[in-house]
C-alpha cells in the first residue's frame, strides 16, 4: 500500500516536532515547513494529500496559503486541517471553512482527538483515491468496450459484404450447371444419359445447399435463422439423399440402405431443406470415414401425440468410429476426430457443426453412440406435425412444358456472365422474344434511351455499373420517359439482406439464377400482361 503524504505548515519549530510526534506512523510521509511559500512550492512538486496548517503566520497566513492551494487545479483537493491558537469563536471557523478546509484542530493539541481526526482524514484520502482508480479503470473499460463495439461492428459489415459477394461469384458458377442440365433434359437423351444429367444436376443443388449451410451459419449467429415448415415426403426426402449419394458410395464399393418404419406417415410439416442438410452431412459424414461395409438411414416413429409425432433420423456406419474423448470434440468448427483423421481423410471439419446448429434451432435433438474401428450412429430426433392424407386422385401423365411464342415482346438482359448469356439467350430464342444483351448497368441505361422495351432482366453484381446503380438511376429519371419500366432482378444471391436492398433500390422482382424455364417464363408473361 502506498504511503500518503501530510504536509505540516507553522511558523514555529516546537509545534511542528509536536504534530510530527502524534501523527508520525509507518503508512505517512510527513514533510514539514515553516514557510508558507515554501509550503506552495512543495504542494506543486509532491503528491500531497494531507495539510495540517497553522492559521496565524507572518508574511502569509494559513486562510491566504488556503485560498492558493484551492485556486490550483493541482492541488485542489488537498485536504486541509486548520491548527489554531485563537479564538475559537464561530466567524474564524466559517472563514476556514469557506477558504475550503475541512476540520479545526485547537492548540493545546488533545493528542487522542488529533489522532483520530488525522486516521481518520487518511482512511477518507485512501477511500477518494480507490474510487478514482476504479473510476480510471472503468473509463479504460469502456473506451476499449466502445472500441472493441466499434470493431465488432466493423468486421460484421466486412464480413456480411464477403458473404455477399462470395453468394454471387460461387453460385453464378453452379447455376449455369443448373441451367445447362436443365437445359439439357429438354433435349432427345437416352435413359442412361438423363439419369447422368439428373444426378448432374442433383449434386449442384446439394453444393448450393452447402454454401447456403455457410450463409447459414453467418445468419445464425447474426439471430436472423429462419425455419419454414411446408409438406414434406420423408420416404422421399430419404430416397432423394440416397439417390444423391450413391455414386459416392458405389465407388468405395460401401452399401447404402434406407429402412423406414412401417408406421411413418405419408407427410409431415417439416423444413425440408434444412432437414436435407441434417441428413447429407451425416450421411456424406458417413460414407467419407467408412472403408467397407454399409451406410444406413433408418427413419423411426418412436412416439406420438395428438396429430404429431416423434421421429428419429438415425445414420448408422461401420467405419472407423470415434474415441469417447473426442466425441464431443467432432462437433465444434473446424475440427475432426483427432489430428490423423484430418490427415487421412481431409475435409473442414464444418459438416457436423452445422448439423449440430441446425438441429438446435429446428428444436430436436443431435446423439451419437461409436465405437473405435466398429462404427458409429449419428441420430436426429423432433416433433413433426402428420399432414392429414386425401385420397389420392387417378394419375395423369405429365405433359412436356409447352411454351407459346412470344415474338411482340421485347427485353432488354443486363448479364456479364458468358455461360449466364448463353442459357438466357437460347431460352429467350426458342420463346421467340425479341431481345438485347449488355454486359453493365451503363450500357443498359444507354439501351433503354434508344429502344422501347417491355421488360428488363437486370444482374445485379456487374462491372463498372452495378444492376442496382442503374435500377436506382433508371428510378429517378435518367432516361425521361422510362421511369417505371418493369424491372427483375436476375441474381445468384439468395441473402434476404440482397433481397430487401433490391426492392429498395426500385426492383419489381427477384429471380434466381436457377434457370427453371417455367418460372422464368411465367415471370416474363406476368409483366408483359401487367
Amino acid at each position: 500500500m502506498e504511503n500518503i503524504n501530510i504536509l505540516i505548515v507553522d511558523d514555529k519549530i516546537e509545534n511542528l516536532v509536536a504534530l510530527e510526534a502524534l501523527i508520525d506512523r509507518k503508512d505517512v510521509n510527513i514533510i514539514s515547513t515553516t514557510l508558507p511559500n515554501e509550503a506552495l512550492r512543495i504542494s506543486w512538486e509532491k503528491d500531497i494529500a494531507i495539510a495540517l496548517v497553522d492559521v496565524q503566520m507572518p508574511e502569509m497566513d494559513g486562510f491566504e496559503l488556503v485560498e492558493i492551494l484551492k485556486s490550483n487545479p493541482r492541488t485542489k483537493d488537498i485536504l486541509v486541517i486548520f491548527v489554531t491558537a485563537i479564538s475559537v469563536e464561530t466567524k474564524y471557523a466559517v472563514r476556514g471553512l469557506a477558504v475550503g478546509a475541512v476540520d479545526y484542530l485547537y492548540k493545546p493539541l488533545n493528542p487522542y482527538i488529533t489522532s483520530a481526526k488525522v486516521d481518520s482524514f487518511i482512511q477518507i484520502v485512501r477511500n477518494q483515491r480507490e474510487i478514482k482508480a476504479k473510476n480510471s479503470q472503468l473509463e479504460a473499460y469502456q473506451k476499449k468496450l466502445i472500441k472493441a463495439k466499434e470493431e465488432a461492428e466493423q468486421g460484421r459489415r466486412i464480413k456480411e459484404n464477403f458473404l455477399a459477394n462470395m453468394s454471387h461469384e460461387i453460385r453464378t458458377p453452379i447455376n449455369g450447371i443448373i441451367g445447362l442440365s436443365n437445359v439439357l433434359l429438354e433435349t432427345q437423351l437416352t435413359e442412361s444419359q438423363k439419369h447422368m444429367i439428373e444426378l448432374m444436376k442433383i449434386s449442384s443443388d446439394s453444393l448450393l445447399r452447402i454454401i447456403n449451410d455457410v450463409l447459414d451459419l453467418s445468419k445464425m449467429e447474426a439471430g436472423k435463422f429462419k425455419i419454414i415448415r411446408t409438406e414434406t415426403n420423408l420416404a422421399q426426402l430419404g430416397d432423394n439423399a440416397i439417390n444423391l449419394l450413391s455414386i459416392g458410395a458405389k465407388d468405395k464399393k460401401i452399401e447404402l440402405k434406407l429402412i423406414l418404419d412401417p408406421q411413418l406417415p405419408q407427410k409431415v410439416m417439416a423444413d425440408s431443406l434444412r432437414l436435407n442438410q441434417i441428413l447429407i452431412n451425416l450421411m456424406g459424414n458417413a460414407i467419407k470415414f467408412t472403408q467397407q461395409g454399409s451406410v444406413t438411414l433408418k427413419i423411426d416413429v418412436i412416439d406420438k401425440k395428438g396429430n404429431n409425432m416423434q421421429i428419429k433420423f438415425s445414420i448408422i456406419d461401420t467405419g472407423i468410429g470415434i474415441a469417447k474423448e473426442n466425441i464431443n470434440k467432432v462437433f465444434e468448427m473446424f475440427e475432426q476426430g483427432d489430428d490423423q483423421t484430418t490427415l487421412k481423410f481431409g475435409g473442414t471439419g464444418l459438416g457436423l457443426s452445422i448439423v449440430k446448429n441446425l438441429a438446435k434451432l429446428k428444436g430436436g435433438h443431435l446423439s451419437v453412440e461409436s465405437e473405435i474401428n466398429k462404427g458409429s450412429t449419428f441420430s436426429f430426433a423432433n416433433w413433426y406435425e402428420v399432414v392429414k392424407t386425401v385420397n389420392p386422385r387417378e394419375s395423369v401423365p405429365l405433359k412436356p412444358n409447352y411454351f407459346a411464342p412470344l415474338p411482340h415482346v421485347k427485353i432488354l438482359v443486363a448479364e456479364d456472365n458468358v455461360i449466364n448469356k448463353f442459357l438466357i439467350e437460347k431460352l429467350l430464342k426458342d420463346w421467340s422474344i425479341n431481345f438485347d444483351v449488355v454486359e453493365n448497368g451503363k450500357d443498359a441505361l444507354v439501351k433503354l434511351a434508344e429502344n422501347q422495351y417491355d421488360l428488363i432482366l437486370m444482374d445485379n453484381y456487374m462491372p463498372i455499373m452495378s444492376g442496382l446503380q442503374a435500377i436506382t438511376l433508371i428510378r429517378q429519371g435518367e432516361v425521361p420517359g422510362k421511369e417505371n419500366i418493369p424491372i427483375v432482378v436476375f441474381s445468384a444471391a439468395t441473402m434476404e439482406s440482397d433481397k430487401v436492398i433490391a426492392m429498395e433500390a426500385g426492383a419489381n422482382g427477384i429471380l434466381s439464377k436457377s434457370f427453371d424455364s417455367q418460372l422464368l417464363y411465367n415471370t416474363i408473361t406476368s409483366y408483359i400482361k401487367k
